[in-house]
């Protein structure tokens, strides 16, 4: 027994290392059709598979390169809360989790945003990183984005947000909660100033970030297959005691039933939300100048009408 733990035991963990580290470094990837793919291939192709047409998930500044102009942005520094409020703790501390969150991606928290243009219009844009804990939103993620928000209000550029993730972080219990109800408030500052705010819905999006700020656009646009729902389809499925449809929460299913507004491949998206912009900034603008028109209308009759007097 003592040989066994002593020699063999380690000999065993140590290949198993050896294979993991290995493939970290590997040339190929197997996509969910269990299809090989080269690994350059797939970045070529923006992380779709040429096979299946599955959309593999990007970290924030692989969307960033994909969608400002000559792959040209300025990542903004956002307010960054303490860690660990609750001193949470479960199988792991979740001060640790952070720290091997933050290894990973190499970012502070879930949510970047980043500044610049997408053909030739000035954009704010904030994406999510599915690799920092699910997504998760906690305060920082809060934070990032109602600074985002704040970032557009000041600059008057359209807010353009790449949602992906699992929900609030649980870890931060009633403080990640209530970021929900500080999104939906900044994502209503951006109405009322008029200005255009546009999801693009990831796979997956749901929990509570479906149920904030996510499903908040002026347009809502789901990526291909793209899972958009609050609770699972399990939970539903055995809540409601009836099978479900086989695409039942996909993007596509959404948008048959009235929840998004289009379903656009990767490889479009750029295209589809720059002519998206360009006629709501015009129709901003025409409203401005018929505005105007109407103020300087007034002015007239006023002045007609004291001359009368």
């Amino acid at each position: 027994m003592n040989w066994i733990t002593k020699f063999i035991k380690p000999k065993i963990k140590s290949l198993f290392k050896k294979r993991s580290s290995s493939t970290k470094e590997a040339l190929w990837i197997t996509c969910d059709c269990k299809n090989l793919i080269y690994k350059d291939e797939l970045l070529n192709n923006l992380s779709v598979c040429p096979t299946c047409g599955f959309h593999h998930k990007l970290t924030c500044e692989e969307r960033f390169k994909t969608f400002f102009d000559n792959s040209q942005y300025e990542i903004l520094e956002t307010p960054i809360p303490k860690d660990d409020p609750l001193n949470f703790q479960d199988v792991k501390k979740y001060t640790d989790r952070l720290k091997l969150a933050r290894e990973k991606t190499k970012q502070s928290d879930a949510i970047l945003i980043a500044q610049g243009k997408l053909n030739e219009i000035e954009v704010t844009v904030g994406a999510q990183n599915f690799n920092f804990i699910g997504g998760s939103v906690g305060s920082a993620s809060g934070e990032a984005f109602v600074h985002g928000v704040q970032q557009a209000v000041d600059k008057k550029t359209p807010f353009i947000f790449f949602s992906c993730s699992g929900g609030q972080r649980m870890m931060e219990s009633a403080i990640s909660l209530m970021q929900m109800t500080r999104t939906v408030v900044a994502v209503n500052e951006l109405k009322k100033n008029n200005i255009p705010y546009i999801v693009v819905l990831g796979n997956p999006t749901t929990g509570g970030v479906s149920a904030s700020f996510a499903t908040l656009g002026d347009i809502l646009i789901g990526e291909p297959k793209a899972v958009i729902a609050f609770a699972g389809k399990r939970v539903i499925q055995n809540t409601v005691k009836e099978t479900l449809p086989e695409d039942f929460q996909t993007a596509e299913f959404v948008k048959d039933h009235g929840g998004i507004d289009l379903v656009v491949e990767r490889k479009y998206l750029r295209s589809t939300i720059s002519t998206l912009l360009s006629i709501l900034l015009k129709k901003k603008e025409s409203q401005f100048i018929s505005n105007n028109d109407d103020v300087t209308n007034l002015d007239k009759n006023l002045s007609k009408t004291s001359k009368a007097v």
